[in-house]
């Protein structure tokens, strides 16, 4: 397949993809306005142009039990992108971090000889060294948002550029501080605990419940304690109410479209694993990290993951800036030990906002979206 069309296949299977993936189409139809996007993303990168086969609410299957359990849809998913390969003859796939998938799909574009540029590395340096080989292979051009991970990949012979982490084009705050305990109703004098347990079905329901009980053991010890959840897009508001009804006394809140203003005018928060710590983070919030999946992920993936820490804020600093309760340390009583201290010791509190302000000089500078934009052009149409 040697064909040099518009037509460019983009992929972003979870909420950040789509989040990142639509200021890159952005990008690109202001460089090449006459381009065709179509693939998989979310409703940010359908608003910018893209069409969409599938969302990112139903490629959000997460961990190695849950796949098992959703072949037959993903086989269906490669077999109908695999047509549209052949019938479009995309001048550049773009594949957005969500690895899993995305390395078998390369596999596809591979064989019917697609340029494919991969956004945002999958984070291989942590689970599986041995991948970066493949991707040497399948891969014809990487963009990588950590400075460390160049050296990384192009010692193996993968093309790699370094365009700053795209959090950095969208890390704005919603609203000013007032207007954020206006619009809550929150006390400003009172401490705010902000609990953010992710995007996925999976990932609320195995942490929201402990968070909210760690938010009831909080509330104990400081009865003025404001507590709120930020709410995923992805998810319905019933979805909530039905993991919040069973804990009325924490008087949580569900809010949603202020995520950054969450962040950012906490006292504290509860963060689930992910992009999210990196984004508490540069607010320079203190958190404690908390994840937990099925016993049988965590057993496969303890025996892959390479690292000390997996909070990606931590990972970024190169050492424990705060603290991750993983699995079955996730534990409300150690958790909300943790948050009081926070609440209590006004020095503690600051040395952590200062280290978590530090991390947000390692992600570069801004002007991600444009630089890949150009990557893609350039592989596209050489």
């Amino acid at each position: 397949m040697n064909a040099k069309n518009d037509n460019i296949l983009i992929i972003a299977g979870e909420v950040s993809g789509d989040l990142h993936g639509a200021r890159v189409i952005q990008a690109l139809l202001r460089i090449r306005p006459g381009c065709a996007v179509f693939g998989i993303g979310g409703s940010r990168m359908a608003a910018s142009g893209q069409e969409q086969f599938y969302n990112t609410k139903q490629m959000a299957i997460l961990g190695f039990t849950e796949v098992i359990r959703h072949l037959p849809f993903l086989r269906r998913v490669f077999r109908h992108l695999e047509n549209e390969i052949i019938a479009r003859k995309p001048a550049c796939a773009v594949l957005i971090d969500y690895p899993g998938f995305n390395l078998r799909l390369a596999k596809i574009l591979k064989k019917y000889g697609v340029p494919v540029l991969w956004y945002i590395a999958p984070q291989v340096w942590a689970w599986h060294k041995s991948r970066i080989k493949q991707m040497a292979y399948l891969v014809d051009h990487l963009a990588v948002v950590f400075p460390f991970e160049t050296a990384l990949f192009q010692d193996a012979g993968l093309p790699t550029t370094f365009v700053g982490h795209p959090l950095l084009e969208v890390l704005k705050v919603e609203m000013k501080q007032n207007e954020f305990f206006e619009k809550t109703a929150l006390e400003a004098a009172n401490k705010t605990l902000a609990l953010l347990p992710g995007s996925r079905k999976q990932e609320v329901e195995r942490l929201l419940p402990d968070m909210l009980k760690t938010a009831s053991r909080v509330k104990k010890q400081v009865k003025s304690t404001q507590v709120i959840i930020a709410q995923s897009p992805n998810l319905p508001v019933e979805y909530y109410h039905d993991l919040m009804s069973d804990f009325p006394s924490t008087g949580a809140q569900l809010i949603q479209n202020i995520t950054y203003s969450i962040m950012k005018f906490s006292t504290a928060a509860i963060v689930a694993s992910g992009t999210a710590t990196l984004e508490t983070g540069y607010f320079s919030t203190p958190m404690a990290v908390v994840y937990r999946v099925s016993p049988l992920t965590f057993a496969l993936g303890k025996r892959l993951v390479q690292l000390e820490n997996i909070g990606l804020i931590n990972i970024v600093a190169g050492e424990e800036v705060v603290p991750e309760f993983i699995q079955n340390e996730f534990e409300p009583r150690a958790v909300a030990n943790y948050i009081l201290k926070i609440f209590t010791d006004t020095a503690s509190r600051q040395e952590i906002s200062n280290r978590l302000s530090k991390v947000r000089h390692l992600l570069g500078e801004t002007g991600a979206s444009e630089k890949v934009a150009k990557l893609i052009v350039g592989l596209a149409w050489p």
